[in-house]
């Protein structure tokens, strides 16, 4: 499959913080790649180096086979950070016609507002607008170049359930198109819903690449759910029983054997009723992820 981006053996240091060390990563065309650490990991530092902002101390990167210092290489590039800072006196509509004059084969005007879902917003000034309508406004900015590769940064901070949907659908809608996606969140059912692979940066290495099931797979929590007469302070004594906790007529555990725990409920208890199941998500495996490489 072909990479919009590569970051080889890269290390980076800033004084006596070591930022990268020996990060290895690769972005697909046509797939959204979820960059996934906690503050501090290397994302930032990461990203940059897409953009040209910092170079390596030493290992490569390439950007659609060019350096990333190459304008031609980053015209391909649309970017949203986590936080911008943009003229507040211009209008959105103003703010769209600049940015797609920078870029040789910029997207429709109107298709880019349509996409972003901004526009009822363009004739309204930058600095007028709320928290989540900016954010919306800077999603649109980062369609502008109709970009080969979006590097997104916690995308959806401050939107309402509605425009993070539609930012959502937006981006499925460039990844069909062949556009590769880098994200980066802390929402973790964001990258449930739009990831093809997972990469999880532990002190600036990636410690482990593969599918979101993969990932989630390294779980080994489960969570059951169920109305039942049994106390918690016996079921809690239960061998394999990590947690337990009543809500109301609720009776809800954690534990690394889910099928066994399941058996003895039903016989301690054959009138429980409202049985959930619930595997270990994202956050479970990448406690553990991180917990196992920081030892």
């Amino acid at each position: 499959m072909n990479a919009a981006a590569r970051v080889v053996d890269a290390t980076k240091r800033f004084g006596s913080t070591q930022a990268l060390d020996g990060l290895n990563l690769e972005i697909a065309a046509g797939r959204v790649t979820a960059l996934l650490g906690s503050n501090g990991a290397g994302k930032t530092t990461t990203i940059s180096m897409l953009l040209g902002l910092t170079s390596p101390d030493s290992g490569q990167v390439e950007l659609f086979g060019r350096s990333p210092h190459e304008v031609t290489a980053r015209q391909r590039m649309g970017v949203m950070l986590q936080s911008a800072v943009l003229p507040e006196t211009l209008r959105v509509g103003e703010l769209l016609t600049l940015t797609r004059a920078y870029y040789p084969r910029p997207a429709p005007f109107d298709q880019i507002a349509q996409t972003a879902g901004i526009t009822d917003l363009l004739h309204r000034l930058y600095g007028r607008l709320s928290g989540g309508q900016q954010r919306r406004v800077q999603f649109a900015l980062s369609l502008c170049g109709n970009p080969d590769l979006l590097c997104l940064d916690e995308p959806t901070v401050g939107l309402d359930t509605e425009s993070r949907a539609s930012v959502w659908q937006a981006i499925r809608s460039r990844v069909s198109d062949g556009c590769a996606v880098l994200l980066t969140t802390h929402y973790l059912e964001e990258a449930e819903a739009l990831a093809d692979r997972v990469a999880v940066i532990v002190r600036g290495r990636v410690v482990m690449t593969g599918t979101v099931d993969e990932v989630r797979a390294l779980s080994t929590a489960g969570r059951i759910r169920c109305i039942t007469t049994l106390s918690t302070e016996a079921v809690a004594k239960w061998q394999g029983v990590d947690t337990v906790t009543r809500a109301g007529e609720y009776l809800q555990l954690e534990t690394a054997v889910t099928e066994k725990i399941v058996q003895r409920l039903f016989q301690a208890d054959p009138s429980l009723s409202a049985l959930e199941v619930r595997r270990g998500g994202l956050a479970e495996a990448l406690s553990r992820i991180s917990a196992e490489e920081l030892q």
